[in-house]
C-alpha cells in the first residue's frame, strides 16, 4: 500500500523514463510517431506533475519546440532546397561566390526540402519536450541529492543547468502577479521592459542562491585522498572510457576488433565485450573515487516498485524504438515522396510510455502540506 500513497517518486526514475522517450525520438523522422510520443509525454506530464514552481515549466519546452520546427523549416527556405520535386514556392535566387558549394540562398522551394526540414525540426523538438518532462516531473534538488559520491562535483554543475529553465518560469509567474497589483502603462516597450529586466534578475538571483547554498554544504569540495589514489582513479576512468568508445565504435563497425567470438552456436560480439568491459572499469573508477568523498544524504529518496516500473517502462521503449529504426526502417524514415506508415510495432512501443499514469503514484502537493502544517 505504501507504493499507491500520495509520493513524490524518485527524480531518477523519471529521468530514465525521458530518456527513453527521447532514445525513441532520437531513431526516426516520422511525424505521426513523434507526435505521438509528444502527447505521451504532455499526457504523463499532465497525470503526474506535482504543484511545485519546476513542474510549471512544460510549457516553455513546448514553446521551444515549436521554435525549433519554424527556424528548421525557415533554414529550409532561406539557404535553398538542395531537394528535386514538387516546387511550391517559387522563390528568386541569391547569387553566391563559386567557393560556396551546395549552398544557395532562396531559390524554388519544393515540398520535399519544407517536409524534410519539418521531420528534422519535429525530431529534434520532440527530444526537447522529452527534457522538459524530466524536468517538469522530477525535482531538481533531490535529484542533485540522488547523485553518486564521485559525480557530485558534476552533479551540481548539471542541476544549476538544468534548473535554470523552471526557476525562468517561476521567475516570470511571480514577476507577472506583481505587475498586476500595479498600475501604470509605459507603452509596449515600456511594459516589456518592466517584466523582463525583473524577470531575468529574479531568475539570475535564485541561481546564485542556490550555487551559494550548495558551496555552504560542501559541494565542489574534493574529499582527502593520497596522490596513488588519485592516479589509480584516474587511470581506472580513463582506461574505461576507452574501453566503452572502442566497444561502442565496434557495435557501429563490425570489422574492428575482429569481429566476434562463437561459443559453440552462440556469437558473442567483441565490441559488446570490450564495452561492458570498459563499463565495469568505469564503475570501479568511480566507486574508488566516491571512497574519497565525505558527503551523507539526509533521508535518500527511497526507491520501490514505482520506480522500477517506471524506469522499465522507459527503457521498454527506448528498446523499441531502436528494434524499428533496425528492422522497420520505412516506418522509422518514411520517404518525403510518399504518406508516412505507422506498424503495430512502433504504435505499442509509444504507447507503453503512457504507462507512468497508473504505475506512478500520484504526486504531493505543496497545498497538502501546508494544510497539514496548518492543522498540526
Amino acid at each position: 500500500m505504501t507504493g499507491r500513497l500520495a509520493r513524490d517518486l524518485h527524480p531518477v526514475a523519471w529521468w530514465v523514463w525521458a530518456i527513453g522517450l527521447a532514445a525513441y525520438a532520437s531513431q526516426t523522422t516520422n511525424p505521426w510517431l513523434l507526435l505521438l510520443l509528444v502527447g505521451v509525454a504532455a499526457l504523463v506530464v499532465s497525470a503526474r506533475r506535482s504543484d511545485q514552481p519546476w513542474a510549471r515549466s512544460f510549457r516553455l519546452y513546448v514553446w521551444a519546440g515549436v521554435f525549433i520546427v519554424a527556424i528548421r523549416v525557415a533554414f529550409r527556405v532561406l539557404l535553398g532546397s538542395g531537394y528535386a520535386g514538387t516546387v511550391v514556392l517559387q522563390l528568386p535566387e541569391i547569387p553566391l561566390p563559386g567557393w560556396v558549394l551546395g549552398i544557395t540562398l532562396l531559390g524554388p522551394v519544393t515540398r520535399e526540402s519544407l517536409l524534410a526540414g519539418l521531420y528534422d525540426g519535429l525530431r529534434l523538438a520532440t527530444i526537447v519536450i522529452c527534457v522538459g518532462a524530466a524536468n517538469a516531473l522530477a525535482n531538481p534538488k533531490r535529484l542533485l541529492r540522488s547523485m553518486p559520491a564521485a559525480l557530485y562535483e558534476i552533479g551540481s554543475a548539471v542541476v544549476v543547468a538544468v534548473s535554470v529553465l523552471p526557476q525562468l518560469a517561476e521567475s516570470v509567474q511571480r514577476v507577472r502577479r506583481a505587475q498586476r497589483l500595479r498600475a501604470g502603462d509605459g507603452g509596449r516597450k515600456g511594459r516589456l521592459r518592466r517584466f523582463l529586466v525583473p524577470v531575468l534578475e529574479d531568475a539570475l538571483e535564485r541561481s546564485l542562491t542556490l550555487a551559494a547554498g550548495m558551496d555552504t554544504r560542501g559541494y565542489g569540495r574534493s574529499g582527502s585522498a593520497t596522490r596513488g589514489e588519485r592516479r589509480v582513479t584516474g587511470a581506472l576512468m580513463v582506461v574505461g572510457l576507452i574501453g566503452v568508445c572502442a566497444g561502442a565504435y565496434a557495435l557501429l563497425d563490425q570489422t574492428f576488433l575482429g569481429g566476434s567470438w562463437r561459443l559453440g552456436a552462440v556469437a558473442i560480439s567483441r565490441g559488446a565485450v570490450v564495452l561492458l568491459l570498459g563499463v565495469a572499469v568505469c564503475v570501479a573508477g568511480m566507486a574508488a573515487a566516491g571512497r574519497r568523498v565525505e558527503r551523507t544524504v539526509y533521508r535518500p529518496d527511497p526507491w520501490r516498485w514505482p520506480e522500477t516500473a517506471v524506469a522499465l517502462t522507459g527503457v521498454a521503449v527506448g528498446a523499441v524504438g531502436s528494434w524499428v529504426a533496425q528492422h522497420q526502417y520505412a516506418v522509422a524514415n518514411p520517404d518525403l515522396s510518399a504518406s508516412p506508415q505507422i506498424s503495430a510495432a512502433a504504435l505499442l512501443g509509444v504507447l507503453v510510455g503512457l504507462a507512468p499514469v497508473l504505475l506512478a503514484p500520484a504526486p504531493r502537493l505543496a497545498s497538502s502540506r501546508r494544510d497539514l502544517q496548518v492543522a498540526a
